[in-house]
């Protein structure tokens, strides 16, 4: 029985990383694929990404950097930097929130609602060719245990942190 269980943890063991590997692959893909996409636009990868999530983000009343920061996992004051420069370059409009002058919201330029739409169609070409196999439930429930990974991940980080 001992010899079993072994085995169960060992494999158990093995799929954990395989799993982390291939998670490793894919944001290595990932993030070249979205260094290619911001070189074609004449910004940084971190750029490209402030650009994405205000487009992903926002209903028509901006996205607060606080949120744009959250949802990329960095330091606020770094968007509030790269944003700095979009706007600069053209791409980013940042005003204060109407309701509370420390918030600032962000908002696409014209300019860059132009250059996204002009890229889109192949952007969705190498959408659609990625998830051409993934059924939309597979994907909800691939999306579902990703996310629950993840808060495990981040209570993790929280323990080993505390720990050190």
């Amino acid at each position: 029985m001992s010899s079993t269980k072994n085995i169960t943890e060992k494999r158990y063991s093995e799929a954990i990383n395989r799993l982390t590997w291939e998670i490793t692959a894919i944001y290595a893909y990932l993030e070249e694929i979205q260094r290619v996409w911001a070189r074609a636009l004449g910004i940084s990868r971190s750029q490209w990404m402030i650009l994405i999530a205000i487009s992903d983000l926002d209903e028509g009343s901006g996205v607060p950097v606080k949120t744009v920061a959250e949802i990329l996992h960095v330091n606020g004051s770094f968007v509030t930097t790269q944003s700095n420069l979009l706007e600069k370059i053209k791409l980013v409009r940042r005003r204060p929130c109407r309701m509370d002058g420390r918030v600032v919201r962000l908002f696409l330029s014209d300019r860059a609602l132009k250059l996204l739409a002009r890229e889109a169609d192949r952007h969705q070409a190498v959408t659609d060719s990625v998830f051409t196999d993934f059924e939309e439930a597979g994907l909800n429930k691939l999306v579902a245990q990703l996310t629950l990974l993840e808060r495990r991940l981040e209570t993790a980080k929280l323990r080993v942190t505390l720990e050190l």
